[in-house]
């Protein structure tokens, strides 16, 4: 496997060093509003007097990041924007990760992806990705693209749009394990095809987010890659932030393309007797005969995936002037990561292939954020300061926000994000009678006084 360039573990510019947890974004198991899904494994039990990194619970880098997750919701007019930018900086935030690819489609100028239904009341001249630029670079505020990735459509009816991605190139929808069957034969271009898969979704909403792409279609890589490509093109970014790099479940991707291109992957490693055996039973129907009978092969095989396409976009990244950061959030247990959605960040962070990354450590329990922080800190085994601890806001009350801010320095994190901007300034700024981000500043932020 070819590496990146070899990085200092300085990685990132002084504001940016870090980890987020769990689906923008991407995530822990449950079913997040539009981005990082919240973690519903909560331990319960006090959290140790004395941290388990053995760092000072009270201590605070000079470099820490002291980011939040924008929702594309909030970059649907320039005021909307303006204010952003301008109370995020207020309240001492220094990094912002926009998302700008939300369901395959852009709030910015794009190449590839048709632009954002939502921007479409908006005057055409309006580019909410290089406004957040020029306000928030002129604050000295770093600015991060977020990139969802393989979650292409969610589940509301589908779109419209003739040149959105679920409907010019149906054929690169991962299907679920449930619909291998009766999908096998159907052609992509058959509106029924990507009529079941919706429907499958909508009726498992629970347990998956929506359509996605699958990671293992070569064109959804160079489509990823392009728009990648693109953003560092046109925009003076400070990173990308990718957000769901990941398969949904272990229940996926069983689509025909894929299943055939694990047959080829696996015949090469069967003997020629297992071979025939196994193409006779899908011949006479057993579609996914090759993947029941390979579990552990399987399973690589979709890892492997993934890191190909995090591979790609690395290279990418890597060609782009200004030296831009590559981020990602991930599943904050790496073994839930591993095994439940194929995402190996732990090897993606010691093989330099992220310059950090946010587990999403969504749950409301201190203890079990403490234990995904603890996991998280043991991984990076390059020296530290690679994670941004994902903090999700929106699952706990602001002394419990603050709490976990703390737990997060005290197991060394470079920083945290919090999700959502979009949350804060509205349920959660109702729900203490603040401006929430001011007060989480106050209690967390040396020398920070209330803004008058």
């Amino acid at each position: 496997m070819k590496l990146p360039k070899t990085r200092s573990p300085r990685l990132l510019p002084a504001a940016l060093v870090a980890i987020a947890a769990g689906s923008a974004c991407t995530t822990v198991q449950g079913v997040r509003t539009s981005e990082p899904e919240p973690d519903v494994r909560v331990s319960v039990g006090p959290v140790p007097e004395t941290d388990r990194a053995g760092a000072d619970p009270d201590a605070v880098r000079l470099d820490e990041v002291r980011g939040v997750w924008v929702v594309r919701t909030t970059l649907t007019s320039r005021e909307q924007v303006l204010r952003m930018v301008r109370e995020t900086h207020e309240a001492g935030f220094n990094t912002l990760l926009v998302q700008v690819r939300g369901r395959a489609d852009a709030y910015y100028r794009s190449l590839y992806e048709p632009r954002a239904v939502q921007l479409q009341d908006a005057d055409e001249e309006f580019d909410p990705l290089q406004l957040v630029l020029e306000e928030a670079h002129e604050r000295g505020m770093k600015v991060h693209a977020w990139v969802v990735a393989q979650l292409v459509w969610g589940l509301s009816p589908l779109p419209e749009d003739p040149g959105h991605l679920v409907n010019v190139h149906p054929d690169w929808l991962a299907v679920p394990r449930g619909l291998a069957q009766d999908l096998y034969d159907v052609s992509p271009w058959d509106p029924v095809y990507r009529r079941r898969l919706h429907q499958w979704a909508v009726e498992n909403g629970t347990r998956v987010e929506g359509l996605f792409a699958s990671p293992g279609h070569p064109e959804v890589t160079r489509r990823l890659v392009n728009v990648v490509e693109d953003l560092l093109l046109r925009y003076p970014l400070d990173g990308i932030h990718l957000d769901y790099i990941r398969y949904p479940s272990p229940d996926f991707d069983y689509s025909r393309r894929t299943l055939e291109a694990f047959r080829a992957f696996a015949g090469r490693q069967s003997p020629p007797g297992r071979t025939s055996s196994l193409d006779a039973r899908v011949q006479a129907g057993d579609v996914t005969a090759w993947a029941r009978e390979n579990p552990e092969l399987w399973d690589r095989y979709r890892e492997s995936q993934v890191t190909a396409t995090l591979e790609a976009v690395r290279r990418v990244v890597d060609r782009a002037p200004g030296d831009p950061a590559l981020t990602a959030a991930v599943f904050a247990d790496p073994v839930d990561a591993l095994r439940g959605r194929f995402q190996d960040w732990t090897e993606w962070l010691n093989g330099q292939l992220v310059d950090a990354v946010a587990p999403m450590a969504y749950t409301p329990d201190d203890e079990r954020f403490a234990d995904l922080m603890e996991a998280a800190r043991r991984a990076d085994r390059t020296g530290g300061g690679r994670v941004w601890a994902g903090v999700g806001i929106y699952q706990t009350d602001l002394a419990g926000a603050v709490r976990k801010v703390s737990l997060a320095r005290a197991a060394g994190a470079a920083g945290f994000i919090l999700f959502s901007y979009d949350w804060a300034t509205s349920e959660g700024s109702r729900a203490e009678g603040t401006p929430y981000l001011d007060e989480l500043a106050r209690r967390t932020f040396p020398g920070r006084e209330p803004r008058r």
